[in-house]
Protein backbone atom coordinates (compact mmCIF):
# COMPACT_ATOMS: atom_id res chain seq x y z
CA UNK A 1 0.00 0.00 0.00
CA UNK A 2 1.29 3.65 -0.88
CA UNK A 3 0.93 5.63 2.58
CA UNK A 4 1.47 9.08 2.89
CA UNK A 5 2.61 9.85 7.12
CA UNK A 6 0.80 13.43 8.69
CA UNK A 7 0.96 15.03 11.68
CA UNK A 8 2.87 17.87 13.60
CA UNK A 9 6.50 18.45 12.34
CA UNK A 10 7.19 18.14 15.72
CA UNK A 11 6.77 14.59 15.74
CA UNK A 12 9.50 14.03 12.69
CA UNK A 13 11.54 11.38 14.55
CA UNK A 14 8.44 9.42 14.77
CA UNK A 15 7.53 9.39 11.38
CA UNK A 16 11.07 8.83 10.33
CA UNK A 17 10.81 5.43 12.53
CA UNK A 18 7.37 4.60 11.59
CA UNK A 19 8.38 5.22 7.50
CA UNK A 20 11.15 2.12 8.14
CA UNK A 21 8.92 0.15 10.14
CA UNK A 22 6.07 0.35 7.27
CA UNK A 23 8.72 -0.24 4.43
CA UNK A 24 9.58 -3.37 6.57
CA UNK A 25 6.14 -4.70 5.92
CA UNK A 26 6.26 -3.58 2.03
CA UNK A 27 4.32 -0.44 2.10
CA UNK A 28 5.55 2.17 0.26
CA UNK A 29 6.18 5.53 1.70
CA UNK A 30 5.91 9.32 1.69
CA UNK A 31 5.86 12.02 4.22
CA UNK A 32 6.86 15.54 4.96
CA UNK A 33 10.21 16.85 3.81
CA UNK A 34 13.51 16.80 5.45
CA UNK A 35 14.80 19.96 3.92
CA UNK A 36 13.02 23.40 3.24
CA UNK A 37 14.62 26.30 1.59
CA UNK A 38 15.09 29.16 4.21
CA UNK A 39 14.89 33.25 2.93
CA UNK A 40 18.55 32.71 1.04
CA UNK A 41 17.11 29.64 -0.75
CA UNK A 42 19.46 26.97 1.41
CA UNK A 43 18.16 24.14 2.57
CA UNK A 44 18.17 23.65 6.22
CA UNK A 45 16.99 20.96 8.26
CA UNK A 46 12.65 20.72 8.83
CA UNK A 47 12.82 21.05 12.54
CA UNK A 48 14.82 23.86 12.24
CA UNK A 49 12.37 25.40 9.70
CA UNK A 50 9.83 24.43 12.24
CA UNK A 51 11.68 26.29 15.28
CA UNK A 52 12.18 29.46 12.96
CA UNK A 53 8.48 29.36 12.26
CA UNK A 54 7.26 29.53 16.06
CA UNK A 55 9.27 32.22 16.50
CA UNK A 56 8.89 34.75 13.57
CA UNK A 57 6.20 36.32 11.20
CA UNK A 58 9.09 36.57 8.02
CA UNK A 59 7.66 36.42 4.55
CA UNK A 60 9.70 33.70 3.52
CA UNK A 61 8.43 31.69 6.19
CA UNK A 62 4.93 31.42 4.82
CA UNK A 63 5.73 31.64 1.55
CA UNK A 64 7.48 28.12 2.16
CA UNK A 65 4.66 26.96 4.66
CA UNK A 66 2.22 27.39 1.42
CA UNK A 67 4.46 25.25 -0.41
CA UNK A 68 4.79 22.20 1.72
CA UNK A 69 0.88 22.33 2.42
CA UNK A 70 0.40 22.00 -1.43
CA UNK A 71 3.26 19.51 -1.61
CA UNK A 72 2.05 17.32 1.08
CA UNK A 73 -1.48 17.65 -0.52
CA UNK A 74 0.05 15.99 -3.93
CA UNK A 75 1.48 13.39 -1.64
CA UNK A 76 -2.30 12.57 -0.10
CA UNK A 77 -3.72 12.58 -3.36
CA UNK A 78 -0.45 9.80 -4.68
CA UNK A 79 -1.20 7.25 -1.72
CA UNK A 80 -3.73 5.03 -1.28
CA UNK A 81 -4.06 5.59 2.64
CA UNK A 82 -2.97 8.19 5.51
CA UNK A 83 -1.51 7.22 8.82
CA UNK A 84 -1.90 10.37 11.35
CA UNK A 85 1.03 10.31 13.95
CA UNK A 86 -1.00 12.13 17.18
CA UNK A 87 1.07 11.64 20.09
CA UNK A 88 0.74 13.89 22.64
CA UNK A 89 1.26 17.72 22.31
CA UNK A 90 0.71 21.22 23.81
CA UNK A 91 -0.56 18.92 27.02
CA UNK A 92 -3.60 17.47 24.64
CA UNK A 93 -3.34 13.55 24.40
CA UNK A 94 -3.11 12.53 20.83
CA UNK A 95 -2.85 16.20 19.20
CA UNK A 96 -3.91 16.70 15.56
CA UNK A 97 -2.85 20.43 14.67
CA UNK A 98 -5.27 22.93 11.83
CA UNK A 99 -2.97 21.29 8.96
CA UNK A 100 -3.33 17.77 10.13
CA UNK A 101 -6.53 18.26 10.44
CA UNK A 102 -7.08 19.82 6.58
CA UNK A 103 -4.73 16.83 5.15
CA UNK A 104 -7.40 14.33 6.82
CA UNK A 105 -10.26 16.35 5.18
CA UNK A 106 -8.66 15.61 1.97
CA UNK A 107 -8.33 12.41 2.63
CA UNK A 108 -12.24 12.11 3.35
CA UNK A 109 -12.69 14.32 0.82
CA UNK A 110 -10.85 11.48 -1.54
CA UNK A 111 -11.83 8.68 -0.13
CA UNK A 112 -9.01 7.45 1.72
CA UNK A 113 -8.32 5.32 4.35
CA UNK A 114 -7.47 7.55 7.00
CA UNK A 115 -5.52 5.68 9.84
CA UNK A 116 -5.11 7.30 13.37
CA UNK A 117 -2.10 6.39 15.15
CA UNK A 118 -3.74 6.82 18.79
CA UNK A 119 -7.67 7.93 20.61
CA UNK A 120 -9.08 10.90 18.90
CA UNK A 121 -8.28 14.40 21.43
CA UNK A 122 -10.71 16.09 23.57
CA UNK A 123 -10.47 18.44 21.52
CA UNK A 124 -12.59 21.59 20.02
CA UNK A 125 -13.19 19.81 16.64
CA UNK A 126 -13.50 16.60 17.90
CA UNK A 127 -17.03 15.76 16.13
CA UNK A 128 -15.23 17.26 12.64
CA UNK A 129 -12.73 14.09 13.53
CA UNK A 130 -15.24 11.56 14.71
CA UNK A 131 -17.40 12.01 11.71
CA UNK A 132 -14.17 11.53 9.49
CA UNK A 133 -14.61 8.26 10.78
CA UNK A 134 -10.72 7.09 11.03
CA UNK A 135 -9.67 3.50 11.90
CA UNK A 136 -7.90 4.23 15.01
CA UNK A 137 -4.60 2.00 15.21
CA UNK A 138 -3.54 2.24 18.87
CA UNK A 139 -0.26 2.13 17.97
CA UNK A 140 0.08 -0.72 16.66
CA UNK A 141 1.27 -0.41 12.66
CA UNK A 142 0.47 -4.19 12.01
CA UNK A 143 -3.37 -2.99 11.77
CA UNK A 144 -2.91 -1.01 8.89
CA UNK A 145 -3.88 -3.12 5.75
Amino acid sequence: MKITICGSIAFYDEMLDAKNILEGMGHEIDLPPAKIKNENGEEIDVKEYYRIRKENDENWIWERKREAIKRHFDKIVWADAILVLNHPKNGIEGYVGANTLMEMGLSLHLSKPIFLLNEIPEISYKEELLGMQPIIINNDLNKIC
